[in-house]
């Protein structure tokens, strides 16, 4: 590849050198906000003062207020006065000229940057529009038809900050893909940006808010893998995660169904997602009062997935950010498969310590393209260990503490020691009840023939008198399993209690009542059964006329 060489060696020819990794990332990281917007103002302080980036780090320049703009806006409000702020304060070390090239950016001998990461604020434009009239041709990418653009989203050509007047048309190879040990030359060849965006000010502060409170605790929650059986690409990556999250540890479920996770999918505590294919977020991702852990990481491959960042129904990454995720990504305009985010890159990158714009950069391998990372450059998921996490496991969330015991009884099953995996069941069952671990226990007791004890493992959840939105599906299996050990009393008392929930929407009500209905008549409460048939008969037809036709579950 001609052009891809010639870019590199280029690079490579001005003597490019990446600043000395730094202790303290933060002194490294410039903030950029749209100074004619209060709330991009905001974000920036905000942002600087939880991450302790120094005031002078903060850049505000006068930006258009739409999320989608020109070429030559981008230049002349975007590029051309962040590159006249960064070049004289040293942040990049570059040789201005007198000219500019045919877009109108000024010309640059580069030779260096120092910046960890650059921030970039909700009221910064988000994606850059196709210039027909900047269209050349950039061979021999543009001989394809899908490359022959150079819409883009702005983070990404931000990205080549330090490298002045690259080709707008088409993509450039990013050097750090699936590079573990980028040399100080290849990172000198990249800006590493993210974004904090979403549909409201609250949740892109909350971006980093929630970055921080999972660097104390360390990730706690189930991991979730949609593979959409769609494409020979796109399934391996997914499959590769879903491997990589069971050799972690993670209580994980993979959904191999063509379409994506229906809203009755078990969904609670959901820290780390993976998955495709719909054009925007649906399933339990929509059940009313859903919302993610802290430090949950979601990645939903789709060619628009952040078209817009501003509307909480509008794509996937949008609506994730609204749901409180504290990191995604996604893609302005049509990316095509092979250059989006990898998943199983990403997530690689993380688990082994990198930052969230390391990993980020790590797995993905086009850049002046189309993907943006939203959440925190220097968030550090898996800063916490598990075994730190045991260790002060009396100082975790007592709501999520039991994912913690989860993920440390998966590495025990995988070490051979199963007999141990239970016993910490048991015991931190008699700490802090959890309704998964009990889940996870009986089931596990059941299967090893010892029905009683699988029983006395769920004794605890007809107690619950409510259940959370990320609990019905869990309280659902609770209740199936209670009757499967025998005891359709102590189910019908789950049962009772979750189809009282008055959030419950109908299609869980469709699915579950005649579950519920059966549990019922195996407790012989006959009225309680004869009320459930009705009601799911008058939600399936529309109508109790029906009722009379005995027409059952």
């Amino acid at each position: 590849m001609r052009f891809w060489g010639f870019v590199l060696g280029c690079l490579l020819a001005a003597g490019w050198a990446g600043a000395a990794v730094d202790e303290n990332l933060a002194t490294r990281v410039i903030i950029l906000a749209n100074s004619d917007d209060p709330d991009s103002l905001r974000i920036a302080r905000h942002y600087a003062e939880v991450r302790g980036v120094p005031e002078a780090n903060l850049i505000t320049l006068k930006m258009p207020l739409t999320e989608e703009i020109t070429w030559r806006e981008f230049v002349a409000a975007v590029w051309s006065p962040l590159l006249d702020t960064l070049v004289p304060l040293g942040w990049i070390d570059a040789i201005p000229m007198s000219l500019t090239d045919a877009f109108g950016r000024k010309k640059f001998a580069p030779y260096r940057h120092r910046i960890a990461a650059l921030v970039v604020c909700r009221g910064v434009p988000l994606k850059i529009a196709h210039s027909a009239e900047f269209f050349v041709e950039t061979l021999p990418l543009t001989k394809r038809g899908e490359f022959r653009t150079n819409a883009g989203a702005v983070d990404s050509e931000l990205s080549l900050l330090a490298l002045p007047n690259y080709p707008i048309n088409a993509f450039i190879p990013n050097p750090l893909f699936q590079n573990e040990r980028p040399s100080a030359n290849e990172l000198g060849q990249v800006v590493m940006v993210s974004r904090l965006d979403g549909p409201s000010v609250d949740d892109a502060n909350s971006l980093v808010d929630r970055a921080v409170a999972a660097e104390q605790t360390g990730l706690l929650g189930r991991a979730y893998v949609d593979i959409a059986n769609r494409d020979h690409t796109g399934d391996p990556w997914l499959e590769s995660a879903a491997k990589q999250l069971a050799a972690l540890g993670f209580d994980t479920s993979v959904d191999r169904e063509n379409a994506t996770m229906p809203s009755t999918a078990r969904i609670d505590a959901p820290v780390l997602y993976f998955g495709w294919y719909s054009g925007g977020v649906d399933g339990p991702f929509i059940l009313p009062g859903f919302r993610f852990p802290p430090g949950a990481i979601a990645l939903h491959i789709h060619s628009y997935s952040a078209s817009t960042l501003r509307q909480p129904g509008s794509g996937w990454t949008g609506p994730l950010v609204a749901r409180g995720v504290t990191a995604t990504v996604g893609n302005v305009y049509e990316p095509y498969l092979q250059f989006t985010h990898q998943p199983h890159l990403l997530l690689k990158a993380l688990a082994r310590g990198a930052t969230l714009a390391e990993a980020a950069y790590y797995s993905i391998n086009a850049l002046s393209w189309q993907a943006v990372l939203i959440g925190d450059p220097l968030y550090r998921p898996f800063a916490v260990s598990l075994d730190e996490q045991m260790r002060n496991f009396s100082k975790l969330p007592a709501r999520l503490a039991g994912y913690a015991t989860l993920r440390r009884m998966h590495l025990l099953d995988l070490a051979e020691r199963s007999s141990d995996a239970t016993a910490l069941a048991v015991s931190s069952q008699r700490n802090v009840p959890s309704l998964a671990v009990g889940v996870a226990l009986a089931r596990r007791l059941r299967e090893a023939g010892e029905i009683d004890k699988a029983g006395n493992a769920l004794g605890f959840a007809p107690m619950l008198r409510s259940f959370d939105v990320s609990d019905w599906a869990v309280a659902r299996d609770a209740a199936v399993l209670l009757e499967a050990c025998g005891r359709p009393t102590r189910a019908l008392d789950v049962w009772r209690t979750l189809l009282s929930t008055p959030r419950l929407p109908r299609e869980l009500r469709v699915a579950w009542l005649p579950e519920a209905r059966k549990t019922a008549q195996l407790a012989n409460d006959t009225s309680l059964a004869n009320t459930w048939q009705t009601e799911w008969i008058e939600l399936t037809t529309g109508s109790a006329e029906r009722s009379h036709q005995g027409v059952a579950p």
